[in-house]
């Protein structure tokens, strides 16, 4: 299959390139001109009793130099990284709840910040979905300086205050964000 390309070597323009080995190579000398060539397509090959299995190496959008292979850690469902679905699923339940709560879109895309900077530092592991989804709405709450209190968010997902309270410290702690203090105006009729 000839790419348009010339080889460096001989100047032939015969140049195959084959996805599946992630090579180009010059059929009149044999040299391979690149070598690790990065695709945008997914094959397949077929094991033993008709299972199969995809070829090649996963590249995530965000991902910091290295690649993940096709393995337990990837899932697919439609399509998307486990990761996608994940902060898909995320937004969803933010949403929801900042809906309930009548906030802001900003606060809301404030919020889903706050949940994408604590999956990638893990500390969504080992705690529940709504604790982490309210924990992030009231930390966006708390930043952005609505007047939503921890209590308002624990009723409406019907929800231990001091759970949730212990899930936002650890949040706040753990991506070191200072939040600014509740202040509460009580007024006394005469």
């Amino acid at each position: 299959m000839s790419s348009g390309r010339k080889c460096k070597n001989c100047g032939s323009s015969d140049i195959e390139v084959d996805p599946a080995r992630g090579d180009a190579v010059c059929t009149n000398c044999g040299s391979v001109l690149e070598d690790n060539i990065i695709v945008a397509e997914v094959q397949f090959e077929e094991g033993t009793h008709g299972t199969s299995s995809a070829i090649g190496q996963f590249v995530s959008a965000e991902s910091q130099g290295g690649s993940n292979k096709f393995g337990a850690s990837f899932h697919v469902a439609g399509g998307l990284e486990s990761r996608e679905v994940t902060l898909r699923k995320a937004r969803n339940g933010i949403s929801h709840l900042g809906n309930q709560l009548k906030l802001s879109q900003h606060c809301i895309d404030t919020a889903c910040g706050f949940f994408k900077m604590a999956l990638s530092r893990h500390l969504t592991k080992g705690r529940k979905n709504t604790h982490i989804h309210a924990a992030c709405v009231y930390l966006s709450c708390r930043t952005e300086g609505t007047a939503h209190l921890l209590i308002d968010i624990s009723d409406v997902l019907q929800i231990c205050c001091y759970e949730l309270g212990r899930t936002y410290l650890k949040l706040t702690q753990a991506l070191c964000i200072n939040v600014p203090s509740v202040v509460i105006v009580r007024h006394t009729i005469n």
